[in-house]
């Protein structure tokens, strides 16, 4: 299939239970018109000043369109791992070969258009980054500190910001990540 063909609403999801069990799969089409409960893989991606690398997705996503997003990664294939789906986002939206990466927890998340499942890992990798144009409309790195600040003024991927509330007590970032 060629890159102008592929649909990403015909993706095979993996779709699980509450439990995290895995049922069945379903298309990305689906999973969304019938909001059900998939997993996905989050990558904290930390320069070696202890910044966090943070994405503006581009206004043709399919769920939280523009809005700003911690952490690099995507929706867990059908038959795919979560470490497998984390190597496959982070190489696909920043152009990253990096790992290990460091499973730091996992955490479910629910609003009105979202139920996920999140495993959530850290690396380290100072850039440069190749961003995917499809995905992506820009990012750079930024102090923990200031993420609230910028909240306040522009919106963030709601199941992303949970994360922000447990990375100060996991300790140091340049010390939870990986190289």
């Amino acid at each position: 299939m060629s890159n102008q063909d592929y649909n990403p609403s015909q993706e095979r999801i993996q779709i699980v239970d509450r439990n995290d069990v895995p049922l069945t799969s379903a298309t990305r089409g689906e999973m969304r018109r019938q909001r059900l409960i998939h997993r996905a893989a989050y990558i904290l991606v930390f320069n070696e000043a202890g910044c966090l690398f943070i994405q503006k997705r581009t206004m043709t996503k399919d769920i939280y369109p523009g809005y700003w997003d911690l952490a690099a990664g995507g929706i867990v294939l059908a038959e795919e791992s979560y470490e497998d789906a984390a190597a496959r986002e982070l190489a696909e939206e920043l152009g990253v070969t990096a790992g290990p990466f460091q499973h730091l927890f996992d955490q479910y998340f629910e609003d009105s258009s979202n139920r996920v499942w999140g495993r959530v890992f850290s690396c380290t990798h100072n850039g440069p980054f190749v961003l995917q144009k499809e995905e992506i409309e820009h990012g750079h790195f930024i102090p923990l500190s200031d993420i609230e600040s910028l909240h306040e003024r522009e919106p963030f991927t709601p199941d992303s910001m949970p994360l922000l509330k447990r990375i100060p007590a996991l300790g140091n970032p340049k010390k939870m990540s990986n190289r």
